[in-house]
């Protein structure tokens, strides 16, 4: 449906004057209530810093994220800090095998994970040829173009090779303000793209992303998107906390590629 300007304002307690204005752009065709929930968690688990106890909001059944539950290997490692030795653990992430993707895409969606860390992916499948959907998310310089949470996109160093650094600003009223970004992979044979966050005004701090798309085994024409990341976990919140915002994030912006992809 076409989404019109709406706005919410939020208040963590009487006694802090704090509110913030949601609005929704009207070129948009993603439900209301999915940015609302999106901005309930942005706002709720990222900016509050009060003690008080939060209902959670139920999500919307249209964006059930599909959490996958990945095999992991744990390694660890001595660093000297301060002539003073210090284990540092490095979890190995990766899809599980249950996961059908092809063996020459795995490695692409093996994340070495930090312990301050956490890793995730969503999976979406798309009823439209891989050319289709390929078209929009190869587009570095413009991911707005199915990322409704962004507004504007300038490439700032590049020219759409992998080095390329853009410039991404949020809509009004989500607790960011802009990324600054780098191509890191864009391989057009196996239909591969990843970015890195490398600046801006935000907490999602050394996050990296990985998408790939291939056919769907079902031999149907349809496409499978597998987009998997890695990203620092801010102090205050749990990693639990912080897939779940990250993950909810990404599958908005998928259901945002399937209904262009699926038009087109």
């Amino acid at each position: 449906m076409q989404v019109g300007c709406y706005h919410l304002h939020v208040r963590r307690n009487p006694c802090v004057s704090s509110s913030l204005n949601f609005t929704t752009c009207s070129h948009t065709s993603i439900p209301v209530s999915i940015y609302l929930y999106i901005y309930l968690y942005l706002y709720i688990i990222f900016t509050s810093q009060s003690t008080q106890t939060i209902i959670p909001y139920k999500m919307p059944s249209s964006v059930q994220v599909h959490r996958i539950h990945p095999t992991t290997t744990t390694t660890t490692t001595t660093t000297t800090v301060n002539n003073h030795k210090q284990p540092s653990t490095t979890t190995i992430w990766r899809v599980p095998s249950s996961i059908n993707i092809p063996e020459d895409l795995n490695h692409h969606h093996t994340h070495a994970v930090g312990p301050h860390q956490c890793s995730s992916a969503v999976v979406q499948t798309i009823a439209a040829p891989i050319a289709a959907v390929w078209s929009v998310v190869r587009r570095f310089d413009k991911p707005q173009i199915y990322k409704h949470f962004l507004k504007s996109c300038h490439v700032i160093l590049g020219d759409g090779d992998v080095g390329t650094l853009r410039e991404v600003h949020v809509v009004s009223g989500l607790p960011a303000g802009s990324s600054t970004e780098r191509l890191e992979i864009l391989d057009d044979d196996r239909h591969v793209m990843s970015f890195s966050v490398v600046g801006g005004d935000h907490r999602l701090n050394n996050y990296r992303s990985v998408t790939s798309l291939h056919a769907s085994p079902t031999s149907d024409g349809s496409t499978v998107v597998v987009e998997s990341y890695v990203v620092d976990v801010p102090p205050e919140n749990t990693k639990e906390e912080t897939c779940v915002f990250v993950d909810t994030i990404v599958r908005c912006n998928l259901i945002s590629l399937k209904q262009i992809a699926e038009s087109k």
